[in-house]
């Protein structure tokens, strides 16, 4: 009986260990498929970041920080963005010093807000500044990226174990330790390295750099772009073309001579560094892990701007060689907005901005990206800066997004949601959209800048003359006929698709979301709707109408 009863306990435990275990896991933040979207899923639910992005330094001083947790909940904020410095975490080699990151942690879950977490490991924009004095003064060791000239610039060279396996440790440390502190799962997502690229050359041209370019194209890429020729990205598909496909030879007898083919060598090597260190952390804690890029302006070539990094006409080098990261993600400050987010999300990358211009168009640019693409978040950059219109301006956005999030990730991934902005001041036409039974005519209307009579103060004291507010917004289908408009500036007129038949408005309210629940403000079949002409979103003011449409011949 004793026997029997040991080897029962023994099977009760085992059982309850491994249902501990997976439901740890399950617990974890991790990403899922819903139709077509990609959703960020934290303690068991579909999550939507409404964040905003540290400045570079202002997570290395907790005092400082602690001045601004009030004005992230005045924002709406349910996420920060901050970074974690190698330097300082690892001064001296082996010795980890995480008290930053605690303090982070601790703030963020006091103040009932989550953490994505950047590290600031071999690079920061493209340079090596955040690296440990002990890595930066042996440089024998820890070799550098060389110019044509054999001059070495402050950027780790790609190409070398030391590099990417003193990085990997680090990282490691990192991850384990957050899983050891952070029972709570505040941090739910984390950048490896940041911004990533190569500047001034096209490629690195250290010994060890020449050598591997004159090598053969690695094998793993030869079979990723044979396995996948029909999705390529164009400009990758172009280059190979160039040999006609060839599957064997180095880099500039596949894709040609030229800075574009030394970008796409340099890619294939910052990927498999970053896949190095980012595989080290996910095996001590696996969070959902992305890169990101700074962007190409128009008409710069490679060593032009930061190239070789996780771009999108580079993104199937990226997933060949780094396949433990889950998605690449874009750091907008460009005003060619809309074309960027299509790009990133065009070959079935997930859609996050984790570093946005902090302008007056973040408001609305945010409503965009997750209504038209399905985003799991957007971030403006130096959020602690973040000051009159555009606060106040980013704020009501993310008090709408807040009220909608249940509907909105309920809808993601389904084509019963689409997402309007105004592009530029160029392109004034009419937007149309084809969504039930009806199509949908967007006008955008600007409001004036703030003006004197205003009485809007910036910081300095003087009354803020800055941009015209912006207009946007989202549009979600609640059934057949029924649909929830939300955004700024914005008016709709609808045709029906059928020939032969007219579009009618049965009800237009305004109101908003309480606890989930519809709550009327105001009933608006007159004038509001121009006599059931129209659904009009006034410009300057955030608001939320749900509305009820007809057919009628």
């Amino acid at each position: 009986m004793k026997i029997k009863l040991s080897i029962c306990l023994i099977n009760l435990l085992i059982v309850l260990l491994m249902w501990g275990t997976k439901a740890y896991g399950q617990d974890l933040p991790h990403l899922r498929k819903q139709g077509t979207a990609t959703q960020l899923v934290v303690h068991g639910k579909p999550f939507l970041v409404r964040g905003g992005e540290l400045g570079n330094s202002i997570a290395s001083n907790t005092e400082q920080l602690g001045q601004h947790w009030e004005k992230f909940k005045q924002l709406n904020m349910n996420t920060v963005v901050a970074p974690v410095y190698w330097d300082l975490t690892e001064p001296k080699e082996g010795k980890y010093d995480f008290r930053l990151v605690d303090s982070l942690i601790r703030d963020a879950r006091n103040n009932r807000m989550k953490l994505v977490l950047l590290w600031f490991g071999s690079w920061k924009n493209s340079m090596s500044s955040y690296c440990p004095e002990w890595v930066k003064t042996d440089y024998q060791r820890f070799p550098r990226a060389r110019d044509r000239n054999g001059q070495p610039f402050e950027i780790l060279s790609p190409f070398h174990k030391a590099n990417y396996e003193a990085d990997a440790k680090a990282f490691r440390a990192l991850m384990q330790h957050i899983k050891k502190i952070d029972r709570q799962r505040v941090v739910i997502m984390v950048q490896p390295e940041n911004e990533i690229g190569m500047v001034n050359h096209a490629r690195d041209h250290s010994p060890k750099a020449n050598e591997l370019y004159a090598a053969k194209v690695p094998s793993a890429l030869i079979e990723y772009m044979q396995k996948n020729k029909a999705d390529l990205t164009p400009e990758l598909l172009k280059a190979w073309a160039k040999s006609d496909f060839k599957t064997a030879g180095s880099w500039t007898e596949l894709f040609g001579d030229s800075a574009k083919t030394e970008e796409l060598f340099m890619a294939w090597y910052f990927a498999h560094y970053t896949e190095q260190v980012t595989k080290a952390g996910k095996q001590a804690y696996a969070l959902p892990m992305f890169v990101n890029a700074a962007l190409v302006r128009p008409g710069y070539e490679p060593g032009q701007h930061i190239s070789a990094g996780p771009l999108p006409h580079l993104i199937d080098v990226w997933r060949a060689a780094a396949p433990s990261i889950d998605f690449i993600a874009p750091d907008i400050y460009y005003p060619n907005f809309t074309e960027w987010t299509e790009r990133y999300t065009r070959s079935g990358n997930p859609l996050f901005i984790p570093e946005a211009l902090r302008s007056n168009e973040a408001s609305v640019n945010a409503l965009y990206s997750i209504a038209e693409h399905d985003a799991m978040g957007f971030s403006p950059f130096g959020i602690e800066g973040i000051a009159d219109v555009p606060a106040d301006l980013l704020s009501k956005s993310y008090s709408l997004v807040e009220q909608l999030e249940p509907l909105i990730m309920a809808h993601q991934g389904k084509g019963s949601m689409r997402g309007f902005l105004q592009i530029n001041e160029q392109q004034r036409a009419p937007k149309q959209i084809r969504m039930g039974g009806y199509e949908m005519h967007i006008k955008f209307e600007y409001a004036p800048p703030p003006s004197l009579a205003d009485g809007v103060i910036n910081e300095a004291g003087d009354v803020s003359r800055g941009p015209r507010v912006p207009a946007g917004g989202l549009v979600i289908q609640l059934s057949e006929d029924e649909y929830i408009f939300a955004g700024i500036g914005i008016t709709i007129t609808f045709d029906s698709t059928l020939p032969n038949e007219q579009a009618g408005i049965v009800y237009a309210e305004s109101g908003e979301y309480v606890g989930g629940r519809w709550k009327n403000t105001l009933w608006n079949n007159g004038d509001q709707t121009h006599q059931g002409r129209h659904v009009r979103l006034v410009p300057g003011q955030f608001g939320i109408q749900k509305v009820k449409l007809y057919r009628y011949r």
